[in-house]
């Protein structure tokens, strides 16, 4: 008994001794990482002078060396439920709060021109600015709409070194970030998973990819607005989407005149009209949209309900695409030709990368005689084609889940027209990058016509193994898989009912749908 008591003060002296020891050693490491992210993050932060060009600047004797990799981070705060605002908050915790922006408080083009006019106002006082703008690179953190928004802007300014661009997921869809292999699901908002996607960031390569015009003219009204849709909520993605001056080139006296750009696809029919009501119905009940899940999960049962997956019952045939447009294409420098739609075809996609609905592929890859029979290629991002592809209801849509699945090939075109004449419907939807509006067609003897068009190239940041391909790499061109399904892009005007569920046991619902709430 009497040795008792010592013993039990020794064993706690060396427990008390192994936690001490412990939480040294956890504090050490604790420092050593701090010293470690500290060091990295030097690597991307830009110092506040280059936003505050009336402080002093010397490049003499700067005991910090420039930023290797300087970026402009633009974050979506509303995207995402909570996540937006957690990210922002984050990345200014890590970074120089003033090169995080709130999109939501600041357009870009202000931020941008303001930065690019400081650059060159710093320049003959500072090294450090020049190299600055020489080496800077932009993150954006929203949907595909959000990415199409900061795309337009650095398109417009014309900058002779236009930085390239990283794509952080925080929307439903997220097809632009998934094309350059930064996912589709949401991303962490901790510290470590935005230091991870940093060095992503400073890994990644730059691609060149194909940016396209749209243009829109449709007769004045004699009374009233004639906007695609009232009110005026046309999406971030067509930025530049406004009437054009009377002066200009393009402006048609009695027609209204619009113009705007898009970077993945421009779609119209069914696919459009879903999302459509995704839209409006998150924009009357945001609080029942605040994860990812959900969202999609609403976005598969709205899918349901309004009856595309048994199109040829529930919908009439005026809404098919042969019977609302007149369409025209023209390959590279040639001349138009009308393009055959069969009239089964309800949603018809013209796609620039291969990245739609969530990260399918509607195009695949066409085997080597279909490249020989039919003058089709690959989908590369930078060969200044559309690849145009059409469905004919929801469970053609489902064919893209199956091993080389695609939609119907309609053509490959440098330019599309779509005209549209007085008919049995008087509006249709129409979709550009992830965001949706309800377009009024003729109601008179007159024509609304949407002409897509090749406009130039953006530079985005990829990561190494992205899916998307360009016709300037080697290695993309001779690897490209060769296989492909004998699907119908060939199919007869009376096959519908017959093909529609031909591939019904590779079909699948997306990981994370629970098919109990699609009813």
């Amino acid at each position: 008994m009497g040795n008792s008591a010592p013993s039990k003060i020794k064993r706690h002296q060396h427990h008390q001794q192994q936690k001490t020891c412990c939480f040294m050693s956890k504090e050490m490491d604790a420092a050593a990482t701090d010293s470690v992210s500290e060091s990295t993050l030097n690597e991307f932060r830009i110092p506040s002078f280059i936003f505050q060009p009336e402080l002093e600047v010397s490049d003499d004797g700067s005991p910090s060396p420039p930023p290797q990799y300087p970026v402009l981070v633009f974050i979506n705060s509303k995207s995402g439920g909570q996540l937006g605002g957690d990210l922002l908050l984050t990345y200014r915790s890590l970074l120089n709060e003033k090169q995080v922006f709130d999109l939501g408080e600041e357009a870009p083009d202000k931020v941008l021109r303001r930065i690019y006019l400081n650059l060159e106002m710093l320049k003959p006082r500072s090294k450090l600015a020049d190299e600055i703008q020489q080496r800077l690179r932009i993150i954006v953190a929203g949907g595909d709409g959000t990415a199409g928004w900061l795309l337009g802007v650095v398109c417009d300014l014309k900058l002779s070194h236009p930085p390239p661009i990283a794509t952080v997921p925080l929307g439903t869809g997220n097809n632009l970030p998934f094309a350059f292999g930064w996912g589709k699901k949401n991303p962490g908002t901790d510290p470590n998973s935005v230091m991870s996607f940093l060095n992503q960031v400073k890994k990644a390569k730059e691609m060149k990819i194909d940016n396209w015009h749209i243009l829109m003219r449709m007769r004045a009204p004699r009374g009233g607005p004639c906007d695609p849709i009232a009110p005026l909520e046309l999406p971030h993605s067509l930025h530049a989407f406004q009437r054009v001056s009377p002066t200009d080139e393009l402006n048609v006296e009695g027609y209204h005149t619009f113009r705007g750009g898009f970077w993945n696809y421009f779609s119209m029919g069914m696919d459009a009209q879903v999302s459509y009501a995704f839209h409006s119905e998150r924009k009357l009940h945001p609080e029942k949209f605040k994860n990812q899940l959900v969202n999609q999960s609403t976005y598969a049962k709205l899918g349901c309900t309004q009856g595309w997956f048994f199109a040829s019952l529930f919908h009439p045939t005026s809404k098919n695409i042969a019977q609302l447009a007149k369409v025209k294409v023209m390959k590279r420098h040639g001349q138009w030709q009308d393009l055959h739609i069969p009239h089964s075809i309800r949603s018809i996609v013209c796609l620039n990368l291969p990245s739609f609905s969530g990260g399918l592929s509607p195009w695949g890859t066409p085997n080597s005689k279909k490249q020989r029979d039919r003058d089709l290629t690959p989908p590369y991002v930078d060969d200044g084609l559309l690849e145009v592809v059409g469905f004919r209801d929801a469970w053609h849509g489902l064919v893209l889940l199956a091993p080389n699945g695609h939609g119907t090939r309609l053509a490959q075109a440098h330019r599309i027209r779509f005209e549209f004449h007085k008919g049995a419907a008087n509006h249709t939807f129409m979709r550009i990058d992830g965001e949706p509006w309800k377009q009024p067609l003729p109601e008179e003897d007159d024509t609304v016509v949407v002409e897509i068009s090749h406009l130039g190239q953006v530079n985005m940041l990829a990561t190494h193994d992205c899916r998307s391909k360009s016709i300037n790499d080697p290695l993309t061109t001779s690897n490209h898989d060769d296989g492909d399904d004998d699907s119908d892009e060939d199919e007869s005007e009376h096959g519908e009912g017959r093909k529609k569920f031909g591939a019904a046991d590779t079909f699948r619902i997306p990981d994370g749908v629970d098919i109990a709430h699609l009813s």
